[in-house]
């Protein structure tokens, strides 16, 4: 339905690294990006680092065209998981695309972008909800009572699954754990943990 000539010199070819950061979510971009190859995760940065992931995006495959074809601007940030190749195309060349596209064309485009930028909204303020918050209640899920009454939680999987499960990073996973234990809701060591505080931690999981 939509095509771009990438042989002709409008757009521009780009390898990018690991790491890169190809979108800003809220800011204004002057290029649509194709990625020719490689992979981009997609969800919330913070200090640089992919804290709340959401997905990923494999080339070929635009990336966040959605936002464009309903002149918004991004609601996630973007960053390369892998070595990438890609071409960014001038907004007013694709928006001329567009426009040169059928009205049938440009509705189902608009129609179908207008659904991903909803679920992608949807997503992400979930996302955004406090990391502290998820743990909690991730911890109240798994927690099973003990021969003596108490919450006990048996972590039987890594930690890195269990921050990939919450959409956080495994760092963000370590920091958390650390404060609720700071904050006496919880204890134990190893994959073994106790919950100290059960009120407490549905106060901070917002139950």
């Amino acid at each position: 339905m939509l095509s771009v000539n990438f042989t002709t010199p409008v757009t521009e070819q780009r390898a990018l690294s690991s790491g890169t950061v190809l979108l800003r979510r809220g800011q204004a971009t002057t290029a649509v990006i194709y990625i020719e190859s490689g992979r981009v995760a997609l969800g919330l940065l913070n200090n640089q680092t992919l804290e709340h992931r959401l997905g990923s995006v494999q080339g070929p495959a635009w990336l966040d065209a959605s936002s464009v074809v309903l002149e918004l601007r991004s609601a996630v940030d973007a960053v390369a998981e892998s070595d990438v190749v890609v071409r960014r195309i001038p907004m007013a060349r694709f928006r001329q695309i567009l426009s040169d596209s059928s009205h049938e064309v440009q509705t189902v485009l608009h129609d179908v972008a207008l659904a991903h930028r909803k679920q992608t909204e949807l997503a992400v303020s979930r996302l955004a909800k406090d990391a502290e918050a998820r743990f909690a209640e991730w911890l109240l899920q798994h927690a099973e009572r003990g021969k003596e009454g108490a919450l006990a939680i048996s972590l039987q999987q890594r930690k890195r699954l269990i921050a990939a499960q919450l959409g956080i990073a495994p760092e963000t996973l370590s920091r958390v754990l650390r404060q609720l234990k700071e904050r006496s809701l919880i204890k134990g060591t190893g994959r073994q943990l106790q919950v100290v505080d059960p009120v407490g931690l549905r106060d901070v999981a917002g139950k």
